[in-house]
Order: C-alpha cells, then structure tokens, then sequence
C-alpha cells in the first residue's frame, strides 16, 4: 500500500509539472524574406500562456547582432502576448537567429527562430500577377511538375502580391506527404510580395505517370479551405530505363502517332467534340502502353487496345466536353505512359474552342 501512495505521488507531480505551465506561438519560425542590409528588421511573435500564470524570467538570442523585447510582468493563464526580435543586418548573405525564453513554465526553454536574407538591394518579383487566390494576386494556381525521374526533388514558385490593406502570414495547407512548402516572408505587408515555395518529393510518389492533388493557400495559421484557394498540383514520373542494356535498346518497341495533337476546331453549338488519333508500333518488341491519364476534367478517352505487337495499331478516340472545358485551368491534353525508351511520357494537346 505504502509503494502504491508513493507510484501515485510521483505521477501526480510529473502531471502537474507538465500541465501546469505551457507557451504556444503562432510561429515558432519566422522568415523574413530578403533584408535590405544595415537596415534593421524586426518581427513580432505571437505567444499564448496556455497553462498558470508565467513568468518569464530572460530572453537570451544566439548572437550579440540580435536583441529581444519581452513582457516583464506576469502574464495570466490564457492571456497573449509578443515578443519582439530585432537583427541588425549587417552581414550580407543567410541569417538564422534562434531565440531561447527562460521561464517558471518548464526547466527548458521555449524557442524561437527568425530567418531570411540579407542582401545589397531589395528586389521585388517583376512579373505579372494575372490570378486571384483568396483575394491576393499570384503569378500563377496551377504548378506542373514535368519530366520527373525518380530520387528528383524539383522546386516550383508562386509569387505572391498583397493588394489588400492588412497584413498576410500565408500558409500552404493540405499538404500531400510529397510536398513540403514554406512562404517567405512569413507576414507580407499590403503593397509587398512574398514567395511560396513548393518541393516535390519523388520517392514518395506512388505511380509513374500523372499525379494530381490540390492544395490550398490560407492567409493566416488555421486558416479554412475553401475552392477560391485552391491551388491544382500535377507530377509526372517517367519509367526509367537507365539499366537497359544495348540489345534491348536495339529490340525495344517504338511508338508512332499519326499526330502529336488532335484538332477539333470550336464547338459552336454541340456540347461535345471528337477524334481520332492512330497510335502504330514499328518497333521490335511488344509496346505496353500502362497508363492513360488527362490533365483536366472535360475529356474522355478509349482506347481499343494497349498492348501493341510489332506492326500493330490502336485507335485512340478523344472526346472533349464544352460544359466542363470551360471552368478548366489548365490546357486539355491526354498523357500516355509506355515501355518506349525514346517515348516513355506522350502527351497529346486537344485544341478545341
């Protein structure tokens, strides 16, 4: 019994000495984008006292370049507060400052981190930003990941440009496990730019071919999905054939298209519009044709065969749809993937009005 009173003391200590004191921020990261040099920066993070009442007792950062303003008094349960970090920018070149917060919540330190860049003039991105996602301009809401060979991990960007008069801490939300994203600057004032980096991961990719999912562009932490901040994401991975060897290389199958694009003129007042597009094998060995896939809704395909003996031929018929090509982001095309060295990833644009 006297063993049993004391397991349960124990317990109950290293309960409350875990429950009794915790901090959350909104960013435990901040990146700061580029920095003009010796100018100053300063970013603002946001905490929360999410356990008794806090006392924080120092703020200590990595280096004498950086210096921290804290809240001195204490700071109730459930209360908010800031801390502000300032890096004086006099080093060109990438900057990571870690700031470490030393209080009665734990015998470890809370920390935070401030990121970017300083660079000799700040130069925005010059483009067009000619889409809307969530009520910010972007330069594109489309990313195509193309000709990907597997172990790549390719990066694609959105810039981004804050038209609204507040400001933005975008987030890249949805996230499948082979994308990873971050925005830099974490917050974009109004009239400022910022850049949301996408890197695709192609071990994690399931298939060859095409690989489609959608993400989303919040404007805050914790932010909704909604459909006005979608953001269509396509990969495709190609067969590799880096360990064949010479003889089948020379016996390999080789695919023929009696056109590399199908033609349907407008649509004027049907709804839908087809063709026909002959695909011949004038290779040596059998042409596997394994996957068939579109970019875009609106289109249908039928195939009548996808096993080709040399000599061989397969009638591809395409189908385009008015109704559901109108709303359609990216231009109609159809992807095949085959056994073809020289072909591995055929893509067939449908142009239709």
């Amino acid at each position: 019994m006297k063993r049993k009173i004391i397991l349960t003391a124990l317990l109950a200590v290293t309960f409350l000495k875990v429950s009794a004191q915790r901090i959350t921020a909104t960013n435990e990261v901040i990146d700061c984008g580029s920095v003009q040099y010796d100018q100053p920066v300063t970013v603002k993070f946001d905490l929360r006292n999410r356990g008794n009442d806090l006392q924080i007792n120092s703020v200590r950062t990595s280096c004498g370049c950086t210096e921290a303003d804290y809240p001195k008094g204490l700071i109730a349960k459930g209360d908010s507060f800031s801390i502000n970090v300032t890096y004086d920018a006099r080093q060109l070149g990438h900057f990571e400052k870690e700031v470490a917060i030393f209080s009665n919540a734990s015998d470890e330190p809370f920390y935070l981190k401030m990121r970017g860049v300083v660079v000799e003039e700040v130069v925005d991105f010059i483009g067009n930003y000619d889409f809307t996602i969530a009520g910010v301009r972007t330069d594109k809401n489309v990313i195509e990941f193309d000709d990907v060979n597997l172990g790549d991990k390719p990066v694609e960007k959105i810039h981004i440009f804050n038209s609204g008069s507040t400001n933005i801490s975008p987030v890249i939300m949805h996230l499948p496990s082979y994308l990873t994203a971050n925005v830099s600057p974490t917050t974009i004032a109004p009239g400022r730019s910022g850049t949301a980096t996408i890197t695709l991961n192609s071990e994690k990719l399931r298939n060859y071919g095409l690989t489609q999912s959608s993400v989303y562009m919040g404007m805050f932490p914790g932010d909704k999905v909604s459909e006005d901040k979608e953001i269509i994401v396509s990969a495709v991975l190609l067969p590799d054939f880096k360990n064949m060897s010479e003889t089948q290389k020379v016996n390999a199958p080789e695919m023929k298209l009696s056109a590399e694009s199908l033609d349907l003129g407008s649509f004027g007042e049907k709804q839908d519009k087809n063709g026909t597009i002959i695909i011949e094998n004038v290779g040596k060995s059998r042409l596997d044709i394994s996957s068939m896939q579109m970019f875009t809704s609106g289109l249908k395909v039928r195939l009548n065969k996808t096993r080709l003996q040399p000599g061989e031929s397969a009638k591809l018929k395409i189908t385009a749809y008015k109704k559901q090509l109108k709303n359609a982001r990216s231009k109609p095309r159809v992807l095949m993937i085959t056994n073809d060295p020289n072909h591995a990833k055929v893509v067939i644009n449908v142009n239709v009005k």
